[in-house]
């Protein structure tokens, strides 16, 4: 009889780190490109886009939030230099997961909290709360 050994917590965790930073990356090459089909296979289709910079609450579902991102210039038609980066991931347990994340758009930096669940095996963002600064 064949067994397989189960993966221990440490396997499972490093596997879906990986995995993870595989997602942020599709993340960060989306919104750089302004490429919501790249966009809609990180976001889970209920997931919750929030911010309070401006000092009221920006709520938006992916279906309200897609359309902004297709209006936007890409950073990349204007060759903007990259400036993102994954600062940390913590994992909440085996299927959900939060990481906190920076970039750069045009005039502003941006800190993302980025909380995903993992359905089917597969990694998700189902929030996406964010704070910016204006660069000068």
């Amino acid at each position: 009889m064949n067994q397989q050994t189960p993966l221990s917590t440490v396997d499972r965790n490093a596997a879906d780190y990986a995995t993870l930073c595989a997602v942020l990356r599709d993340y960060f090459d989306g919104l750089y490109h302004c490429d919501t089909k790249k966009l809609a296979a990180v976001f889970h289709p209920q997931a919750t886009y929030a911010n309070a910079t401006e000092g009221k609450l920006l709520k938006l579902s992916m279906d309200e939030y897609f359309p902004v991102v297709d209006k936007r210039e890409p950073p990349a038609s204007r060759n903007e230099t990259r400036r993102d980066r994954i600062v940390s991931i913590e994992f909440a347990g085996p299927v959900t997961a939060l990481a906190r994340v920076e970039c750069a758009i045009g005039p502003k930096f941006f800190t993302d909290l980025l909380t995903f669940i993992k359905l089917d095996g597969r990694w998700q963002i189902i929030t996406k709360v964010f704070h910016y600064d204006l660069m000068e």
